[in-house]
């Protein structure tokens, strides 16, 4: 039974590694026969693509063989075209050639002909030096004189007839100027004066105030001193207690705080409770009673004055003018003053009225807070009215109002005008001693500082300069020179109210004594 079961395993195994073998062969053959048909179909396949290829070769060579003919058919056409040009613009260029040559050769004789006319011209000149060499040789021979000094002679007779016919020509335009021009501003100023009439307080730069005893004195300088030194620190003014009997004096260079010192010290000097606590609450009050001046003046003066629109804070600037003096003209009455003259003369030539009045008011307005900010009050006005939108022509009258600029409006005119009427009338404005003396005596040594000059002096509280002139040194033509030249120096270096009258005397005396 057991070798029945080994010999089929056997046979199995047998026969299946003779059907693998079998199979394997088959197999073998069938992949041969395959490859050999894959081999046949790669021949066919690279044969038709080289065919192809062949064929495409042939194409693209014939659309190059047309693409080359066709673009050497537009580059020859190019050619042709450019070479007709280049053939037309020769022809052109031969042509202004030509035209230039023939254009050359008649400069040439033109230059030519210039240069033997030149030759003759200098040929000639050279005839007319020699000949004028000739007759001043022969002028210098009849005259006596030689060419330097008859130069000299005649540039001295010119001279001397320039001169007279200057000074004549001057004295004439002056005589007719003033004849003409006296008349109508002497009728627009009267008129204008006439129609304005406004009160002028003369003001110092001290306050007085005084005291029901001397007794006071003591009260208000307190223990160490410790009462006026309260009120000088608060005020920022300057109390003087001296010998005067019954009196203190208030120092300050603010007007505003000077004023408000004095109604302080009145009122603590009324209530007679003085200590350090009473009078912070004194110069308080002080101050609002004074802002409150300040705001009714400023409204007073716009209120005469009818000018409208102005802004709040030039109206307290106005205002705070009513403290402030010029040579003891009270500035705001001066303002006002100002304002009324400038449009009574506005009305009479017919110019702005409304804007005139305005520069009229506001011509000052600097001298407000001028200790308080640097610069001249002209400036600082200037700085002001167009801070506060003023108009251009109200800002360029207070820039002019003195001659810092040149006026160039009829209402700068009429301000500055109506500023020097205010100023010049009798009685409006004073100044000290000293400053009375020092100006006479700069009036004095500006005179004599010119040639010919041999006394001048100041006369009319000085309204006026009489020169006494040297005869032999200057003659009645150069006067009228003179004195213009003088009156000039006088307007450019010497501050003053009004005007000053620049008078020659011109004197020529001659003693001999009979024996």
């Amino acid at each position: 039974m057991l070798q029945t079961v080994i010999a089929a395993i056997v046979s199995f195994l047998v026969a299946a590694v003779l059907f693998f073998i079998v199979g394997f062969q088959y197999r073998k053959a069938e992949a041969e026969k395959e490859i050999g048909s894959a081999e046949q179909e790669a021949a066919r396949i690279v044969n038709e693509a080289i065919h192809d290829a062949e064929s495409k070769k042939r194409e693209a060579l014939v659309e190059a063989k047309e693409e080359i003919h066709k673009e050497r058919s537009v580059y020859e056409q190019e050619v042709k075209e450019r070479r007709a040009e280049l053939s037309k613009q020769e022809r052109r260029l031969q042509s202004k050639e030509e035209n230039l040559d023939r254009k050359t050769d008649a400069m040439e004789k033109k230059e030519e002909k210039l240069q033997n006319r030149l030759a003759a011209a200098e040929k000639t000149r050279e005839e007319a030096e020699a000949l004028r060499q000739k007759q001043q040789e022969e002028l210098e021979r009849i005259s006596g004189l030689t060419v330097d000094d008859a130069k000299a002679f005649l540039i001295h007779q010119v001279e001397a007839d320039v001169t007279h016919e200057e000074a004549m020509k001057v004295k004439e335009i002056k005589a007719r100027c003033k004849d003409e021009a006296e008349a109508y501003a002497r009728e627009l100023v009267s008129l204008a004066i006439q129609r304005c009439a406004a009160d002028q307080v003369s003001e110092v730069a001290v306050s007085v105030v005084p005291l029901p005893s001397d007794e006071m004195k003591g009260r208000i300088i307190g223990r160490e001193g410790r009462n006026i030194r309260t009120l000088e620190s608060m005020t920022g003014a300057e109390l003087i207690i001296d010998d005067t009997p019954e009196a203190i004096t208030v120092s300050c260079f603010d007007p505003v705080r000077r004023e408000i010192t004095r109604i302080a010290l009145e009122r603590l000097i009324a209530d007679g409770r003085i200590h350090p606590a009473r009078i912070e609450e004194m110069v308080e009050k002080a101050k609002r009673e004074v802002e409150s001046v300040i705001k009714a003046e400023g409204e007073r003066a716009v209120f005469e004055t009818n000018v409208h629109g102005l802004h709040p804070e030039l109206v307290k600037l106005l205002g705070r003018m009513h403290y402030r003096t010029s040579y003891g003209q009270n500035v705001l009455q001066h303002s006002i003053e100002v304002s009324h003259i400038a449009g009574l003369l506005a009305a009479e030539i017919g110019a702005d009225v409304a804007t005139a009045k305005r520069a009229g008011l506001l011509h000052d307005i600097g001298k407000s807070v001028d200790h308080e900010i640097e610069g001249s009050h002209v400036q600082i006005g200037v700085d002001l009215a167009r801070r506060y939108k003023e108009n251009e022509y109200v800002v360029h009258a207070i820039a002019a109002h003195h001659n810092d600029v040149e006026a160039q409006t009829i209402v700068a005119c009429l301000v500055q005008a109506a500023d020097a009427i205010s100023a010049a009338r009798p009685g409006a404005r004073r100044e000290n001693v000293e400053n009375y003396i020092k100006r006479l005596e700069k009036l004095e040594a500006i005179s004599t500082s010119f040639k010919g000059v041999s006394k001048a002096y100041a006369i009319q509280a000085g309204r006026e300069i009489r020169i006494m002139v040297k005869p032999e040194v200057v003659n009645e033509d150069q006067m009228i020179l003179l004195a213009r030249d003088i009156a000039k120096k006088i307007e450019n270096e010497l501050e003053y109210p009004g005007q000053i009258k620049v008078h020659l005397v011109r004197e020529v005396t001659a003693v001999e004594y009979a024996k």
